[in-house]
């Protein structure tokens, strides 16, 4: 099979032309990869200086001193257990809505094929074309007087996790993915006595292991990287989110140092930034899974 690419292996059989093109190369990725990695870099190590340190007027790329202090007294005074802890309740929680929301809307689309279901997918797809800012007031208001019930979700996090049950590209990826698992072998389960709930436990979700490992990380990632959001509906103090508390801290107080701000952005994006590193391959498997038939 031939392969076509921006310069022929000709081309790279020369060794003048072959240094150029793994110059160029070397020289892009190291560019892109400062680009994204020096903010991160900047961060951790900013939080290492003492204060006048770091409003010294010449900036310097490695600090003159390692001082872990800022993060120690990040961690406690400004008492970033507890909103690390309730970051994590909501992530796991809104983890958990939204993969029984997204894979039940995906196992009826792909497998049961409900009357109007081609339509109620396009109209999943075409939300995807709405910016996200131009939902917030509508999305406000709803969770602010939920319809029907007439009660606020606003300080609970529910209000956090029902907006987001309904991730339209969470539905798209799965049932891409769904459309692909044989339909002989959900009709063997169900000759066998299996309900369509005990097929989609029992079959369709053991076989989708790797699409659903991509769902959930997104949805972790998401729901703890999100700020605009939680500082709407969570204006009680006690309850917000680890980016909220941090925001309202750094307007509110001015006797923390900034490299203990610093301190606390650093321990906010750890985590995250680690699970990406151990599941890098899951997301790239786990969206290419079920894109090919065969």
């Amino acid at each position: 099979m031939t392969v076509r690419s921006l310069i022929s292996e000709q081309q790279l059989a020369r060794p003048r032309n072959r240094a150029l093109y793994f110059t160029v190369v070397t020289v892009t990725i190291v560019a892109f990869a400062a680009a994204f990695l020096f903010p991160i870099y900047w961060m951790a190590t900013a939080a290492l200086e003492t204060p006048t340190e770091f409003a010294a007027a010449t900036p310097t790329l490695l600090p003159k001193s390692v001082h872990l202090q800022a993060y120690s007294d990040a961690w406690s005074q400004m008492d970033l257990a507890h909103f690390f802890l309730n970051t994590v309740y909501y992530a796991l929680g809104g983890w958990f809505v939204q993969l029984a929301v997204d894979v039940s809307a995906a196992y009826a689309l792909s497998k049961l094929r409900p009357a109007f279901g081609k339509a109620v997918f396009a109209a999943m797809l075409a939300s995807l074309m709405l910016p996200a800012a131009a939902l917030l007031v509508p999305a406000y208001l709803t969770v602010s007087d939920l319809p029907v019930l007439h009660i606020s979700l606003l300080n609970s996090p529910w209000g956090l996790w029902l907006p987001g049950a309904a991730n339209a590209f969470n539905v798209f990826v799965l049932k891409r993915f769904f459309d692909q698992i044989p339909a002989e072998l959900l009709d063997a389960a169900q000759i066998d006595g299996a309900s369509r709930l005990q097929v989609l436990l029992r079959v369709v979700l053991p076989l989708s292991r790797p699409v659903l490992a991509v769902i959930s990380i997104f949805a972790i990632i998401g729901i703890w990287k999100d700020f605009l959001w939680p500082l709407l509906v969570l204006q009680d103090p006690d309850k917000q989110t680890l980016a909220v508390a941090l925001h309202r801290l750094s307007l509110s107080s001015s006797q923390i140092p900034v490299t203990e701000f610093i301190a606390g952005l650093a321990i906010a994006a750890a985590p995250m930034i680690v699970l990406f590193l151990f599941f890098q391959r899951h997301i790239l498997g786990g969206l290419s899974a079920g894109a090919v038939k065969g």
